[in-house]
């Protein structure tokens, strides 16, 4: 027990450390044989991270625990053209040109524990994270030197199972979140703040917060089988060193989400799952509040202050598995949601760039003895978003993206 809260606790600190940015900022999938098929499994759940997705599938999965780490690599830049050498009064134009954002590699460990109770019961811990409002351009971006921003979630999710039956569940998961941001080069904007003393380059502000994710998974009829999860709003504790940048005085919650998925079995040994995930980012302020008119009506960090202007976002995931012995499987998923960032939004979201649309991945797993082995590569292809500085008449911002990622877990059974 000792070991395993030494790992609890090592992998909370490197997943502080730790940043994503797939669809909007949640990650494509959670556990590395949901990514392999690109994050479907609100159906069907294999390991014991299939809480991050489905609390009700742990009732499906064995008493085993899972440790992974996952290597991430966005490359984000945005281009500016167009503008004046002599712009007027009341507007705000950008240096033209190219810039590319630095931090390009980080590493994401997961953890997972499931174990049955009996009476059709189980108790389960589950470690993951989000992150991915991520830039760091070695560029006076907004002239107030070096700009960026970096936000990291980290998710500790005990869960509960209740099984029902044959092959029907639900679950319980509460889950506490922590959260951390810091942000840099921003100080031009101190004459739209209502805290200039609390807008940029004060350090890491943290917040911690709550929320619930409930379950229920089950088959349908041979060969079918059925899931849904809600994630609650997550209510966080204000970023307070932050509260003039972010509406509501530093507020940040973390947005609530629905998944709902199909898993068929066909020929016996091959899997094809069909997930849809839906984010309310808008519902967050300080994500969801656009930067006009709210930064003329409103000054930053005020109830209703600029934000990001992010959309809601809806997320299509098709997986598929394919059993070719006791000992080995393979994997290969495709997904796409339409990016969160409107055209006009553009000024604001060179700090955040989520644009990303369509995930191609593929995965494995090889059973030994005692454990498995899993893998999954993806790549994310090259979005773009163009759209006129709303500061700067005339002038164009051009946000892009595109990423690799790929991942090993160890999965053992007792």
């Amino acid at each position: 027990m000792k070991s395993l809260r030494l790992f609890i606790l090592i992998s909370a600190l490197v997943v502080w450390s730790s940043a994503s940015a797939t669809n909007g900022y949640f990650n494509h999938g959670y556990g590395t044989m949901s990514q392999g098929m690109a994050g479907a499994g609100a159906a069907w759940s294999q390991c014991s991270i299939a809480v991050s997705t489905n609390p009700a599938g742990m009732a499906f999965v064995d008493n085993r625990l899972d440790v992974g780490l996952e290597w991430f690599s966005p490359r984000r830049e945005y281009e500016v053209t167009g503008g004046t050498s002599t712009p007027p009064p009341g507007t705000f134009y950008l240096q033209p040109g190219k810039v590319r954002s630095g931090s390009e590699h980080f590493f994401i460990p997961t953890f997972g524990y499931n174990h049955h109770l009996g009476n059709n019961q189980t108790l389960g811990l589950t470690i993951y994270a989000n992150g991915g409002m991520n830039t760091d351009y070695s560029h006076s971006t907004f002239y107030a030197g070096n700009t960026g921003v970096n936000l990291e979630q980290l998710f500790i999710s005990p869960s509960w199972t209740f099984r029902f039956g044959d092959q029907q569940s639900v679950g319980v998961a509460p889950v506490i979140a922590y959260q951390r941001f810091n942000a840099k080069g921003l100080a031009s904007f101190a004459p739209f703040s209502s805290n200039p003393a609390a807008l940029s380059n004060k350090g890491r502000s943290n917040s911690w917060g709550y929320g619930i994710n409930l379950g229920w998974q089950g088959k349908v009829m041979d060969g079918l089988r059925a899931g849904v999860s809600w994630r609650s709003r997550i209510y966080m504790s204000k970023l307070h060193r932050y509260r003039g940048l972010f509406a509501e005085q530093g507020g940040f919650d973390i947005p609530m989400t629905v998944n709902a998925g199909l898993a068929w079995q066909f020929t016996g040994n091959q899997h094809l799952l069909l997930d849809m995930q839906h984010v309310w980012y808008s519902q967050v302020k300080s994500v969801g509040n656009p930067m006009l008119p709210g930064l003329v009506q409103h000054q930053l960090g005020d109830k209703n202050g600029a934000g990001f202007g992010w959309r809601d976002m809806t997320t299509w995931k098709l997986g598929w598995q394919w059993d070719q012995s006791d000992k080995q499987s393979w994997r290969a998923g495709i997904s796409y949601g339409r990016q969160p960032i409107p055209k006009k939004e553009v000024l604001f979201n060179i700090l955040a760039p989520g644009v990303q649309e369509w995930h191609f991945t593929g995965g494995f797993t090889h059973r030994f003895e005692k454990f498995e082995l899993s893998g999954m590569v993806f790549y994310s292809p090259t979005k773009s978003v163009s759209g006129e500085n709303p500061l700067g008449p005339g002038q164009r911002i051009t946000l892009r993206m595109h990423q690799f990622g790929a991942a090993l877990s160890l999965g053992w059974k007792f």
